[in-house]
């Protein structure tokens, strides 16, 4: 359509529309939507106006992103502005990152001219009132009605969509997370330390499903499956689950993850549940996360949750997975019912040679410090002082040992040496349990500074997941 078309009007259309917004919006009001379209369908008679929510299709977003023009108009003398907007001051993400944060607007009506392809359309925005509880933003777009729905639809699906992201739920509602996709990214299998034959089921199964469509349906049985992650904290739920992540956005096309953080909403955590529900069966066939799974499905929630799961509504495409460091504390409907969660995978403490694996994932990691000297014999050295040890564990041990041997480099406290400190600290740690022995260990070892340090860290640690084990 002829933009001169849209502004067409016997006075000056935006005045009116101004003022209807304004005087709606600083009076007692029922529904603003209701009060502005009306007011834009008389100041421009004949012209078609289409309301859409800048929820389901965000015309400025989809700009902003290089697919359409958004023109600012001429600003002209009227009695009401043309714009009602708030400037924001929005600190850096990460304070570390440095930045001195930037500025943003909040915009609760304007009009501009919107270019998309060969078309122009006129487009008022309000930001408006219904009722206590809703606040609708949304976007009259005035032109010819064929272009205009063409429009709303590529939006609608450009804005379903992940652009290197990942849906999260939380708080009541579906989001995407970039940060996460890129934290993702960054995972692999080759990440993950676990019994070779265990890697090998798990990786293989989850492959097999999106493999499988055909089979089930010649097998007539549903295409969902369920798996469990458990075992105790720290030895690579969280990992394995952002690894098949990655694999699965590697495929093609790409599977999507719906990962839920918690059920927790102003209407309440059934309602979450069917939000969740309803977003993975249209995004199927996709991979959905619950992480905590026995902090996530409560008894207030549990015959809801199971519903969903069983009930009338096809879960087809849908691979589950829930981690959970109480498997006990989990319904037995939930853990103990295949067609529900299928499979149950243990992520126990790593063995031996699990965690001599670990300390070379470690001495990878450090091969660059030339402060640190870390030959391969400290690996099956550490591995053996750390039975029952956690891979989070191990980890905590060669954290705190790095950070000592930072602290202590060059330096003295008290008139003692690196030496004078770790053996204060061992007669402190032997009169904590008198029961206690030292360990048994190769004297050569002594000259690695790393190897003097993490013995120490390591006899702290077992001291706190021994009052761990008793606290439980």
């Amino acid at each position: 359509m002829d933009s001169a078309a849209l502004f067409h009007a016997g006075t000056d259309p935006a005045d009116a529309i101004a003022g209807s917004y304004f005087k709606q919006a600083t009076a007692p009001r029922i529904d603003t939507d209701a009060t502005v379209y009306h007011t834009i369908r008389s100041q421009h008679p004949g012209i078609n106006v289409t309301t859409v929510s800048q929820y389901n299709a965000n015309l400025r977003a989809y700009a902003a992103a290089g697919h359409a023009e958004v023109l600012t108009l001429e600003q002209k003398e009227r009695s009401w502005p043309s714009t009602h907007k708030w400037t924001k001051y929005v600190p850096p993400t990460k304070r570390l990152d440095g930045g001195s944060g930037h500025l943003v607007e909040q915009i609760f009506f304007e009009k501009y001219l919107y270019r998309w392809k060969d078309f122009e359309f006129l487009v008022y925005f309000v930001k408006g009132y219904k009722n206590t509880y809703e606040e609708p933003s949304n976007q009259y777009i005035l032109g010819e009605e064929g272009p205009i729905n063409s429009l709303i639809s590529t939006i609608g699906i450009f804005t379903s969509l992940i652009h290197k992201e990942i849906w999260v739920f939380d708080n009541g509602w579906w989001a995407k997370d970039a940060s996460l996709y890129e934290s993702v990214m960054k995972s692999s299998w080759d990440d993950v330390i676990l019994d070779r034959s265990l890697k090998e089921d798990l990786s293989g199964t989850i492959a097999r499903f999106y493999n499988s469509r055909e089979q089930y349906n010649k097998l007539r049985v549903p295409w969902k499956r369920g798996i469990i992650f458990y075992g105790p904290p720290g030895n690579g739920k969280t990992i394995s689950i952002k690894a098949t992540m990655h694999s699965l956005y590697e495929r093609s096309p790409p599977v999507p993850t719906l990962y839920v953080k918690t059920l927790n909403s102003s209407a309440g955590p059934e309602y979450s549940i069917s939000l969740i529900f309803e977003k993975a069966r249209r995004e199927a066939p996709c991979f959905l996360v619950f992480e905590d799974l026995d902090s996530i499905v409560t008894d207030q929630v549990r015959s809801f949750f199971l519903n969903a799961i069983d009930g009338l509504a096809e879960n087809e495409g849908i691979l589950m997975v829930g981690s959970t460091n109480h498997l006990d504390r989990l319904d037995p409907g939930i853990s103990k019912r295949p067609s529900r969660f299928d499979r149950k995978y243990l992520f126990p403490n790593p063995n031996f040679d699990q965690r001599a694996k670990y300390c070379h994932y470690w001495q990878k990691k450090l091969k660059d410090n030339d402060d640190i000297d870390f030959p391969d014999k400290l690996c099956p050295a550490i591995a053996k002082i750390t039975e029952n040890f956690s891979f989070a564990y191990i980890q905590e041990a060669f954290v705190s040992a790095l950070l000592a041997i930072a602290n202590a480099r060059d330096t003295l406290v008290d008139g003692k040496d690196d030496m004078g400190r770790l053996q204060d600290k061992w007669e402190m740690l032997e009169m904590d349990d008198p029961e206690d022995t030292p360990i048994d260990e190769d004297k050569d070892l002594e000259k690695y500074v790393l190897w003097r340090h993490i013995k120490v860290e390591i006899e702290t640690l077992k001291k706190e997941i021994s009052v761990g084990s008793e606290a439980v």
